[in-house]
């Protein structure tokens, strides 16, 4: 299958072109050559192509919580955004604490087969912060990541032995940075202390430290001498702390909180120079209900791309190749995928969209069974018209 005269963007090239792809795979990527007269012929629409996106941190309820959102709903939920692979987070009911959880969602996201789906491990049993025993009985390489997302784990001597145990098994610790005992009192100071914490004990043992959805610039400066250091420290930014702040969006409750300017600041930074190597969506499916009772959390993935043009490209803080980078070739690369960029060989994965019509998000725009976005009614631009996984089209206009 052939597709001419259109914007091809990846990280590294921006051109009107044609792509060839065939069982499942990119075949051909170039300029004017595509002689096939049955080609989809996209010239005059101004759209453009990039490589899906990849999602390291999203939430599908699945096992325990499918009247939310479930691998099903989640996996069109993530093509409608442009997405076809996905880390999903491991408190769910039972929580993803074992192995053999792990390996249920999973197979059962592949019986499905819309999108790929890593589930990772909790690091500690049910989340509780205590038990890490089954870290200890993983293969070397067995997960890719572990998390207790949702909690910090505020036992130093716990969390030390968790890094040391997973450098050994040659898995990433996924952290959200949350100092329980601040959590009432002042989230900023929650969010820093256990960034600093975790840092400070990651630096005596190794391995891969990745932070969960950074909110803070004083979070991010932390991150980034760490990395000035030599230190194997990454970590992610949510569309949702780029677009608004916790004054333009009040009331809308998300774990951590939606910041100031000078946050957002920090965090474009972040991304211009690389500290911040991928965004991730954070998506959260709710029910209003649960949402009026103060349940933290939105649904993101959907509406992370034209939140992040609108935002970020369309005020010159990044450029479409930078923003593929975040969203899809560093992601892919993390989560070990054949994907994220467009070249030979690779998998046939894209994304279309229109970039130059605005459009305003309507509750029928989604995909997920949960409809909590505090962006209803936001008029933004780069609406998707298409995503394709592995050549096989989903269309959405």
């Amino acid at each position: 299958m052939w597709y001419k005269n259109i914007r091809l963007i990846d990280d590294n090239q921006d051109f009107i072109g044609d792509i060839k792809f065939e069982n499942g795979k990119i075949i051909a990527v170039g300029a004017h050559i595509c002689d096939d007269p049955d080609a989809t012929d996209f010239n005059g629409q101004n759209l453009i192509l990039v490589p899906a996106f990849t999602d390291l941190h999203a939430h599908f309820r699945d096992p325990g919580f499918t009247y939310k959102e479930d691998l099903h709903s989640g996996s069109r939920a993530a093509l409608k955004g442009g997405y076809t692979a996905v880390n999903l987070m491991p408190n769910t009911k039972p929580v993803c604490s074992s192995i053999e959880i792990v390996h249920d969602v999973q197979a059962r996201a592949n019986e499905i087969g819309l999108i790929s789906v890593n589930q990772t491990l909790s690091m500690t049993k049910n989340l509780q912060g205590i038990d890490f025993e089954h870290l200890k009985t993983l293969q070397k390489g067995e997960v890719l990541f572990v998390t207790d997302d949702g909690k910090g784990v505020n036992d130093d001597e716990v969390m030390k032995e968790i890094f040391t145990i997973c450098k050994e098994k040659n898995a990433a610790i996924m952290c959200h940075a949350e100092d329980s005992k601040f959590s009432k009192i002042d989230m900023r100071i929650a969010e820093n202390n256990m960034t600093f914490r975790d840092i400070a004990l990651f630096k005596e043992i190794g391995g891969h430290l990745h932070f969960c959805h950074v909110s803070t610039k004083e979070a991010i400066e932390a991150i980034r001498e760490a990395q000035k250091e030599g230190h194997h420290v990454t970590c992610e930014v949510t569309p949702h702390h780029l677009f608004a702040t916790g004054e333009q969006v009040q009331h809308y409750r998300v774990n951590p909180p939606l910041r100031d300017e000078a946050d957002i600041s920090a965090l474009i930074k972040a991304l211009q120079d690389g500290v911040a190597c991928a965004i991730a969506t954070d998506h959260a499916p709710h029910t209003l209900e649960e949402k009026e009772a103060g349940a933290p959390g939105m649904i993101g993935l959907e509406l992370a791309f034209p939140l992040c043009y609108t935002k970020l490209v369309k005020n010159n803080h990044l450029t479409l190749q930078q923003l593929v980078q975040k969203m899809s070739t560093n992601p892919s690369h993390m989560m070990k995928l054949n994907k994220g960029n467009l070249k030979p060989n690779m998998d046939a994965d894209f994304a279309i969209f229109d970039l130059e019509t605005e459009f305003t998000v309507f509750e029928d725009f989604f995909e997920s069974k949960s409809v909590n976005s505090p962006f209803i009614g936001q008029k933004l631009y780069g609406k998707i018209l298409k995503t394709v996984r592995k050549g096989i089209e989903f269309n959405w206009n």
